[in-house]
């Protein structure tokens, strides 16, 4: 919907509210993911309730909300309040402000006195964090603290250890340590946000006074997108390439009437700064695991002429794929999608032409196409949407253009064999396949959340449950990582399940995913084979599988029957049931990929 794409009008989404979620839930078409979200704050949450549903609607995340009392935060946590334990929250967001900050310094302190009062505020937190870990095992969203609106001190006020900006600083790294060193937890920067918004009005002491509202009513919405983007992200709704338009969006002018020679790019003008640094800020995607792509009018001789001027930041080889030809842009974009291999609804289209947008929001209405704006406001517009939020980072972030640009020549490759299976033979792949490892379990987080259309129960689950699962002695959990001679696809399956304590001899899959980018790779193959050796270590002589159909896994609705298992039980949605006997033996299906060597 795009009302709720920023840049948005907050006033106008707390005016209509009701109509914007009524046109949300009527739209059946959206397949979202139920989640329940525990609310605890230390100020009026109402507003920010109603307008979070509509963003985490809006990203395909249907909401169920449990809200404190009034500054209950903490005693709702700590007394075990019966509404909250039974709730069973998915996920808890902590609003708290600097306004729930009662005792800070003054000038008559020591410095020993500060740093116990930093304490007296920082312990209750960290208490309350533990107990959430301990008790409910789900996700955390805490805000950081917003400087206070008034200086007592002046500009003494940030260095002075009395002085409450020093203050409100030293709680803030307090909770960073926290969350560098706990996976599950993550700051929703309230900080940055009253920065950008206006510290003035984000505080408007009318609103706490009379409301008890912290920010003030008109801020909310930009709050309530800030906590939408972490959690669609926690749930793997992140998109995941930027397609670029060129002339007039990653330089200035047009190439082909221009000349690549005076296209606006470098250091000359101010303009050229201007294009050079939004180069530089896609680049820096490029780390974090965002695929590049271009979709330009343009012959492709001058589009590449473009790119590979000297001062050029972004050049031909950061792209995975370059379309510069005169197709409709909105076909390129379907093109470009293939082939990646990923979804239209990954994309991210940038494009200064507010047709060529039109075009491409009609004709692929999945993909995001962002309102851009002027080229100084390229970066900020971008920035503020929240397409990349990266709440999980891992090794095969640093690695995914690597690995998507080896997948584009695995399908050169395969153009040249005749025979499949000798050219999966050629690949000379080999697999690591092992029990859940410390150091995977944020991929392996991430990939329950992400993984769509080779998934079978499209169970989600947070780092903290993937390392319950495999601590626990009737799991068991398998990791796949696969590498080949193009180069090396990071941790791309999943299997889990647990030991039926009625029935020991019974194994029942609770999850079986795969990374689009190594299907028909065989991989499926070997995990089901390392399945079957693990299963049958442990007396077990049945497994049993489910498929739980959704709108993107169509394509492994026959997977456990091809896997050699006989189906069970089908009801009316389409959910079956299936089973494989391995008290006679079991046959190796792997065939091409070396596995543990």
């Amino acid at each position: 919907m795009q009302e709720l794409e920023y840049p948005f009008d907050a006033e106008q989404i707390l005016q209509k509210k009701k109509s914007l979620r009524r046109r949300l839930l009527a739209d059946t078409s959206v397949k979202r993911i139920p989640k329940k979200i525990a609310v605890l704050g230390g100020s009026t949450t109402n507003d920010i309730l109603k307008i979070l549903e509509l963003f985490l609607l809006n990203y395909g995340i249907e909401p169920t909300f449990y809200q404190s009392e009034y500054a209950q935060y903490w005693q709702d946590v700590m007394f075990d309040n019966e509404e909250l334990v039974s709730f069973k929250p998915d996920l808890i967001f902590i609003h708290t402000t600097s306004r729930n900050i009662h005792d800070f310094p003054t000038v008559r302190d020591s410095e020993e006195a500060v740093r116990g009062k930093l304490d007296a505020v920082y312990q209750p937190f960290e208490q309350m964090w533990d107990k959430i870990a301990a008790v409910y095992h789900c996700p955390v969203i805490q805000n950081n603290f917003e400087q206070p609106f008034c200086r007592l001190m002046g500009n003494r006020d940030v260095f002075d250890v009395h002085g409450r900006l020093s203050f409100v600083n030293a709680l803030n790294e307090k909770f960073y340590a926290y969350a560098r060193s706990h996976g599950n937890f993550f700051i929703n920067d309230i900080n940055y946000l009253a920065s950008c918004y206006g510290l003035e009005r984000w505080s408007d002491p009318f609103y706490w006074h009379m409301y008890k509202y912290q920010p003030a009513v008109p801020a909310i919405p930009e709050l309530a997108y800030n906590i939408a983007n972490i959690i669609k992200s926690i749930y793997g709704k992140n998109r995941k390439a930027l397609v670029l338009d060129l002339d007039n969006t990653l330089w200035g002018g047009v190439v082909g009437d221009d000349g690549p020679e005076n296209i606006e790019i470098g250091q000359e003008t101010s303009t050229a700064q201007l294009y050079s640094e939004f180069q530089g800020y896609l680049k820096a995607h490029k780390d974090l695991g965002v695929l590049l792509a271009v979709d330009s009018k343009n012959d492709e001789a001058n589009a590449l002429a473009g790119l590979n001027r000297p001062d050029s930041v972004l050049k031909p080889e950061d792209f995975l794929v370059i379309r510069a030809n005169w197709e409709p842009k909105d076909r390129n974009l379907v093109e470009i999608a293939r082939e990646i291999n990923i979804g239209t609804d990954a994309l991210v289209f940038v494009d200064d032409n507010p047709a060529e947008r039109h075009i491409v929001r009609s004709q692929v209405p999945e993909a995001a196409v962002p309102e851009i704006g002027t080229p100084e406001q390229y970066i900020i517009r971008l920035d503020r949407s929240g397409f990349f939020e990266v709440t999980n980072f891992s090794e095969d972030d640093l690695k995914r253009n690597d690995m998507y640009r080896a997948n584009v020549e695995r399908a050169r490759q395969q153009a040249g064999f005749a025979d499949y299976h000798e050219y999966l033979l050629s690949l000379d792949m080999k697999a690591q396949i092992r029990p859940f490892a410390p150091m995977y379990m944020s991929r392996i987080a991430q990939l329950t959340n992400k993984s769509n259309q080779f998934n079978l129960t499209t169970l989600r689950c947070t780092q903290a449950q993937i390392e319950e699962y495999a601590a626990s002695p009737d799991y068991i959990t398998l990791y796949g990582k696969l590498e080949d001679r193009f180069g090396d696809n990071g941790v791309v399956s999943v299997v889990f399940g647990h030991i039926d304590p009625d029935q020991p001899e019974a194994f029942h899959i609770d999850l079986w995913l795969m990374s689009c980018r190594v299907l028909k790779r065989g991989m499926e193959y070997a995990m089901m084979d390392t399945l079957a050796a693990e299963c049958r270590k442990r007396g077990i002589t049945r497994i049993f599988g489910y498929y739980y159909p959704t709108a993107k896994n169509k394509m492994v609705k026959d997977f456990y029957g091809q896997q050699g298992y006989r189906k069970e039980s089908e009801d009316g949605q389409g959910n079956t049931v299936w089973s494989l006997d391995l008290s006679d033996g079991y046959t190796n299906r792997n065939s091409v990929i070396c596995v543990n060597s």
